[in-house]
């Protein structure tokens, strides 16, 4: 079990990432103060430190240095997210923005812990940055491990092929996908790739940082420049000067900051706010958005030559309902993980658990199957996960009548009927099954058999119009 210390002058704070982290199984010891830590612990005997920038005493980095080689992920609210940045220089190994998101909280302490145990059993072949979360884990089998994504089928074989080509080169590229499919896990696989691979690869959620601070934070501000500029400060797209630059959910950029961007990306130079003065910068800029900038670029929402600015390549990041069998092999994945957190590495899906990770459609992608196996794993009572822990609806209506892979599995599942049902559609053998079956069977048995929810079960009686008999103590 990886040991990790908290180092948080905020008690709420500290106490609430606490239990966070414990409730994932990891140990965890907490101190107020870089002071404090020193005269409770050993520093350099943890697994992972996790501290605030800004602390009472001696700030945040100074642990850096007593932890001799530990890993410190540092937290700052976004006002300092310039001083994360130099902090990571200083040799953190990571920042996160507070308030911190939980799931973003736990993927990249998984992450660091992960790369540190990587280092130590093979340092000479492990690829830098290697990540196994969200959407991907360990591709070892596939040739696919010098990026860090699992992806079997057609689409993310193409992807990855065109991932090899473009990492290398210095072009702009746009990763498209939906929200949750992993696109800065893409991001992480072309900066590893490339030249720029021992420099920072800076990464920015545009839709996170307050319009009224988004250039100030990208582009760094003069003394005076506005209210509050008490010293002038650089910006982030300075501090990635000779890596990668990352802007996820770029199409949330308001108008003013975008043509600021234009101006780094033709020129190769940027204007902190309030100043006159220009300085050169050697960025790759990789962007990533959920949302069709060419719609909005055609709206006025989004400036026309900054879309084909970032659209000299662009790679389309399938989401998880259309990459077939990969959705399972994700999904062993994360339990095993999650297994290792809790020390239960026999834990596994059952047969109707497989089949409805299978079919369930997934609109949060990878990151809604990450969440859903977490929380099975934690709230099962023995090794084999349930269908019914994973807590979704299966809506038979979101595949084709032809999908027979796997429809079949789930027809030998509930056929308790000598009568044929092959030639049936989905829908015509719902309708069979539950009218044949509904005299003598519980709605629970019913669902189960067909491997939905009863909310499910329910919601299509009602647009079928098969009511639900009454029974004779009742009738």
């Amino acid at each position: 079990m990886s040991h990790i210390l908290i180092v948080e002058d905020e008690t709420i704070i500290r106490s609430a990432l606490r239990r966070l982290l414990e409730r994932n199984q990891y140990e965890v010891s907490e101190a107020g103060s870089v002071q404090e830590a020193q005269e409770r612990f050993s520093i350099s005997g943890f697994d992972l430190i996790v501290s605030d920038l800004r602390l009472p005493g001696a700030p945040g980095t100074e642990l850096i240095k007593l932890a001799d080689g530990t890993p410190v992920l540092i937290m700052t609210s976004y006002a300092s997210l310039r001083s994360a940045v130099d902090s990571m220089k200083m040799g953190a190994v990571d920042y996160i923005a507070k308030p911190f998101d939980h799931d973003e909280m736990l993927q990249t302490v998984a992450r660091i812990l992960h790369d540190r145990q990587q280092a130590a059993t093979a340092p000479a072949t492990a690829p830098r940055g290697a990540s196994t979360q969200a959407g991907a884990a360990g591709e070892r089998d596939s040739g696919n491990s010098e990026i860090g994504i699992i992806g079997r089928c057609g689409p993310m074989q193409d992807l990855f092929s065109k991932i090899r080509k473009v990492a290398p080169t210095d072009s702009n590229v746009l990763i498209q996908g939906e929200s949750g499919t992993g696109k800065e896990l893409v991001a992480r696989a072309l900066h590893n790739l490339s030249r720029r691979a021992k420099a920072p690869m800076i990464s920015v959620n545009c839709a996170a940082i307050p319009e009224t601070l988004i250039e100030s934070e990208l582009f760094g501000h003069e003394k005076g420049a506005f209210t509050g500029a008490s010293a002038g400060r650089a910006g982030l797209v300075e501090a990635a000067d000779g890596g990668t630059l990352f802007l996820d959910e770029i199409g949330e950029l308001p108008l003013e900051a975008q043509a600021r961007l234009l101006r780094v990306l033709q020129e190769g130079e940027i204007r902190r706010v309030g100043s006159t003065q220009s300085q050169k910068v050697d960025v790759r800029l990789i962007a990533a958005t959920h949302r069709d900038l060419k719609t909005l670029a055609k709206n006025g929402q989004f400036r026309e030559d900054l879309y084909y600015r970032l659209h000299v390549i662009a790679l389309k990041l399938p989401p998880l309902r259309e990459r077939g069998a990969d959705v399972l092999e994700i999904a062993k994945a994360f339990l095993a993980r999650q297994g290792e957190r809790m020390g239960s590495e026999d834990l596994h899906f059952s047969r109707e658990a497989e089949q409805a990770v299978r079919l369930y459609a997934w609109p949060g992608n990878v990151r809604e199957l990450e969440n859903a196996i977490e929380r099975a794993a934690i709230l099962s009572e023995s090794e084999e996960i349930s269908a019914e822990l994973l807590g979704i609806d299966i809506e038979l209506d979101d595949l084709d009548d032809d999908f027979e892979a796997p429809c079949a599995p789930l027809g030998a599942a509930v056929s308790t009927s000598n009568e044929p049902t092959e030639d049936l559609s989905l829908e015509d053998y719902f309708q069979h099954f539950v009218l044949e079956h509904q005299d003598h069977m519980t709605e629970t048995e019913l669902a189960r058999k067909l491997g939905i929810s009863r909310k499910c079960l329910w919601e299509r009686r009602q647009r079928l119009g098969i009511p639900r008999r009454k029974s004779s103590a009742t009738g």
